[in-house]
This record gives structure tokens, sequence and C-alpha cells, in this order.
């Protein structure tokens, strides 16, 4: 018998996405002990959005770094295709620019891994309440970000960035050559190669080492 959470009126229902079974055991004994029935699991993001497919969760609690999808682009194709499905990033990475990622693409709650057991709980309580919720240690990054001036607003670094050149940069950190690059997004090999220029001068890098040591830096990689 499946019990709701105190002080919520009905049974919330999760899928848990972390390609670590001893990550997914960990969070089922946690969900379940509090009444949350817990009606899949997936190992990758392509699972993850299949599984949501199925089951129409309140619920997905979800890793970033997984093969085949990675969380931040399966939570942005489940809040496209099911925005009552409330997306919670459960990631190892605390940085600002996965966070920022994250919550663009729709997450409605970031929690490190270090504090899941203590925070899951609270919340999957605060987004199917219609709240966000951002673990300690992720909130006092993005205010040190800030005041730091390294946010969206500032004018150079990632956030300078169009969407076509942060594409092309992925696809560079992901080891693709300009050729493959321009097949797959159906440009010229010169035009791929103008991006390029454009956007290794906005990061202030000269050279694809350059590039894979800021993305490092990042947390990108």
């Amino acid at each position: 018998m499946w019990l709701p959470l105190k002080g919520l009126q009905m049974t919330i229902r999760a899928i848990l996405a972390d390609d670590h079974v001893v990550v997914r055991d960990g969070l089922k004994l946690i969900l379940r002990a509090k009444g949350v029935r817990v009606l899949g699991e997936a190992s990758d993001g392509q699972e993850a959005l299949n599984l949501v497919r199925d089951h129409s969760p309140d619920v997905v609690i979800m890793d970033i770094s997984m093969p085949v999808l990675d969380g931040i682009k399966a939570t942005k194709l489940i809040r496209e295709e099911f925005p009552a499905s409330e997306v919670i990033i459960l990631s190892m990475h605390g940085n600002a620019e996965h966070v920022r990622r994250a919550l663009k693409a729709g997450a409605r709650a970031y929690l490190l891994k270090e504090s899941a057991g203590r925070e899951v709980v609270q919340a999957v309580k605060a987004v199917v309440s219609g709240n966000r919720y951002l673990s300690r240690q992720v909130s006092d990054t993005l205010t040190d970000d800030y005041i730091s001036g390294a946010t969206c607003g500032e004018a150079g670094g990632l956030a300078a960035l169009t969407a076509r050149e942060r594409e092309i940069m992925d696809l560079i950190i992901a080891d693709n050559s300009s050729a493959a690059i321009a097949q797959r997004l159906g440009l010229a090999t010169k035009t791929v190669e103008t991006y390029r220029g454009r956007m290794m001068s906005k990061l202030g890098v000269r050279s694809i080492a350059g590039l894979m040591r800021f993305a490092a830096a990042e947390g990108l990689i």
C-alpha cells in the first residue's frame, strides 16, 4: 500500500534515471520509505524518456552524465513532451554552468549526489507543489557566480556564444573534425571553421587544446 508524502494529498509517482545501480537502489529505499511509488528505472537518458512516455510520472529524478542521451538533453525533451512531469537533477557536477543548463532545459530542482540522502525527499515535495529546489551548495555556487560577474549577462565567456557557436563547441569537445561537424549540421566546412574561429575568439582560446582546457575548467567534460 502506497502512502502519500506527509503534507501532500496524493501518491507521488517517480522514475529514476542513473547509470549506477547502487545510486538507484539507494534512492528507491529513501523514496519508498516516504511513500513515493517508483514506477521504473533507467540507465540512460533515452530509457528515461521512454519510461516517461509509458507512465507519465509526477517526478523524474535524473543524473546528468549518462550514456546515449545525457540528462540535460533528456530533461529538455521530457519537459517539452510532458510538461506535467517535473525533473529533479541529481548530479556530482556542482558548477554554475551545469546548473544553468539544467534549469534552462526545464529542471525544477538540482541536487548534488553527496546531499541526496538528506534532500531528495524535500526536493520531491517542493517540485510537486510547484516550487523549485536547489541544494544549499548549488545555491551558494550560483550566488558566488553572480557576485563574481560570471553570469548570463556577462559580455564574454560561454554566455557570449550564439546557439550555433555553442553547438559547434560541444561537437568539437566530443572530438569531431570540422568536416564531420559540417556533414552533421548540413553546413559547408568553411562555414564551420568560421563559427569555430568566432567561438574560440569569444572564449579567449587559441587552439583545440586550449578549448579542451577551458571545457575541463568549466566542467563541460
